[in-house]
């Protein structure tokens, strides 16, 4: 599933452009050819078509794994699920396969919301703050720092893994970058959150902070064809090198089953 990192990639694509498409800050929904009402979670289909006609596309923001599209009213709020993405082509061009949004924009663009396995949404909300209430402080965000977040996690009873998880707790962090930085601050992904000292918790927030700003640095990880811009998978230590010698120490990385998701952790460093 796309993580922060990835997540926050397609916003700076969106923003800035690439080899042959244009950035779409600035341009004009002209129209809204096609919306899967199977994706859209709010409004229904007639009002949204109605709310985004004529609106311009004026800045695209992020919140843990939600990427917003700001608008002269409200925004844009997408959840990419598995496997979702975006791509930008020229008007009358045929639109990828999974397209489940299309909108036309000016200057003969259509921008699309591609999602193969359907598990991706949209919505347009008028305060999308609001629809965001429900998440935790952003991982990479001004709200939380070291102190804060070990104060936190120390009054929770949760295994550490499943609460990095735990969106509501944290926004942003999903199985890949919880693994990494899990290792990184030598912490077993079992270990009973409240268990931590003051110095491990604060050793684990630094290694979150690592791995997502490296994640960030490198585009984000490709771990599906439908994502094929990120290099960060090269420098994971644990995550997918269940049987690899860990870096660290040499011991074969292991691999368990934990809060429904397979992890990966060295049984010498993460004791």
């Amino acid at each position: 599933m796309p993580e922060l990192p990835e997540v926050a990639t397609w916003m700076r694509r969106l923003q800035q452009g690439g080899p042959q498409v244009p950035g779409l800050v600035g341009l004009r929904v002209e129209a809204v050819p096609w919306v899967n009402p199977e994706v859209l979670r709010s409004p229904a289909v007639e009002t949204f078509r109605a709310r985004l006609q004529g609106q311009r596309l004026r800045a695209f923001g992020r919140r843990g794994k939600h990427l917003l599209a700001y608008l002269d009213e409200g925004a844009l709020l997408f959840h990419l699920g598995m496997s979702g993405r975006f791509a930008v082509c020229p008007a009358g061009h045929r639109w990828p396969e999974h397209t489940h949004l299309a909108l036309a924009l000016q200057g003969k663009w259509v921008w699309c919301f591609v999602a193969p396995r359907r598990f991706g949404y949209v919505a347009w909300h008028a305060r999308p703050w609001e629809a965001l209430l429900h998440l935790g402080p952003d991982a990479l965000g001004p709200l939380l720092d070291a102190e804060g977040f070990a104060r936190r996690v120390r009054n929770r009873q949760a295994r550490i893994k499943a609460l990095l998880l735990d969106q509501r707790f944290l926004a942003g962090v999903g199985n890949i970058y919880a693994d990494e930085a899990l290792h990184r601050a030598g912490i077993h992904p079992a270990r009973r959150a409240a268990s931590l000292s003051e110095a491990e918790a604060r050793r684990l927030w630094h290694g979150l902070q690592q791995v997502l700003h490296e994640g960030l640095a490198h585009r984000g990880a490709t771990f599906d064809a439908v994502y094929p811009h990120g290099g960060f998978q090269h420098r994971f230590r644990v995550y997918g090198r269940a049987g690899a010698a860990c870096y660290t120490c040499g011991t074969p990385i292991a691999r368990m089953r934990l809060a429904g998701r397979t992890t990966h952790y060295c049984p010498t460093c993460q004791r």
